[in-house]
């Protein structure tokens, strides 16, 4: 590496092709072992760099940034969320932040009818049943689940991902209902139904899909009061953030019956979930891998370095640069 490059701390161990293209243009120190870097350990790891590399869930707080050292004048996070950096602090700093939105929107998508369909249609039982060499033939009444097609589908949060899911359900010809901060222009509904105010869609939702972002005002918004306005039986879904759900009022209704089942992609305080979810067979479980496809995770770390490049490389502004609300 020649002495001129801009130095880059890679928190983690990233896709081979984004790693190759980040030793090229930069002196990088990458991370085979993908161990986890604590604050303390990061701020000593990154003295000496211009920037940091970061994914979701690495310890980029307030006190984290402010004991960053003086040479780190960037974090390019490996997503599209961006909760676990603190941008104001980031900004008090003159550190810039980007991350990576529009490329993962299909991966998330799909992953959200998985979750959907395997929910609806016990898949977690079915799989354990073979697994286990429980399965003893096909009955008439084995694991019966819930129908989909023509269902009504209720979307919190239609942005991209949102609009994505909608267009698949739009297959199953399910009635599409949503609910975002502001309507979508009548060629972007494709007459899926408005709801201003969230809650009032809720009882119009066999299946309720979280597409929402976390912020103070999503936070455990799925509580036991909304869950109560689903219709018996009802299915929820959620591959946008963990801490939309409030887990023990969804485990709660899961048990009581009230809801049919659930599909989860992501967890509040993750990987360390809820441990009432573990014995719940009408929990259809996947371990955050709504973007996991090489095609996208590929995309993640190309847009990442976009930003790291533009800025270390051309002092340009990032073109995903996250401002401080």
């Amino acid at each position: 590496m020649s002495k001129g490059k801009p130095r880059v701390l890679a928190t983690r161990h990233f896709p081979p092709d984004v790693e190759a293209r980040l030793a090229a243009n930069f002196d990088a120190q990458l991370n085979p072992e993908d161990r986890l870097y604590d604050g303390p350990a990061l701020t000593k790891a990154a003295a000496g760099f211009d920037a940091i590399m970061c994914a979701a869930g690495d310890a980029l707080n307030a006190g984290t940034i402010a004991a960053l050292p003086d040479s780190v004048r960037m974090i390019a996070t490996f997503s599209v969320g961006y909760e676990h950096v603190d941008v104001a602090a980031a900004a008090k700093r003159n550190i810039a932040v980007s991350n990576t939105p529009d490329v993962l929107t299909d991966a998330t998508a799909d992953i959200t009818l998985l979750c959907l369909l395997g929910a609806a249609r016990r898949a977690h039982e079915g799989a354990t049943m073979l697994r286990t060499h429980n399965w003893v033939g096909w009955t008439p009444t084995q694991l019966m689940g819930t129908h989909v097609t023509g269902k009504r589908l209720g979307i919190l949060g239609m942005g991209r991902i949102g609009q994505a899911t909608a267009d698949r359900a739009r297959a199953f010809r399910m009635q599409i209902h949503y609910s975002n901060r502001s309507r979508l222009a009548h060629d972007l509904e494709k007459g899926a139904v408005f709801h201003a105010n969230p809650d009032d869609m809720l009882p119009h939702c066999d299946f309720l899909s979280i597409n929402a972002p976390m912020t103070p005002a999503t936070a455990k918004w799925v509580n036991a009061e909304r869950i109560a306005k689903l219709p018996k039986g009802a299915i929820v879904v959620n591959t946008a953030r963990g801490g939309v759900v409030d887990d023990e009022a969804l485990i709660a209704a899961l048990k009581s019956g009230h809801l049919a089942s659930a599909g989860l992609d992501v967890f509040d305080g993750e990987p360390r979930i809820h441990q009432g979810y573990y014995d719940l067979e009408n929990a259809f479980l996947l371990p955050h891998m709504g973007s996991a496809t090489v095609e996208t995770r590929n995309a993640m770390g190309f847009k990442a370095l976009d930003n790291l490049e533009a800025f270390l490389l051309r002092g340009q502004s990032p073109p995903d640069l996250v401002k401080a609300s």
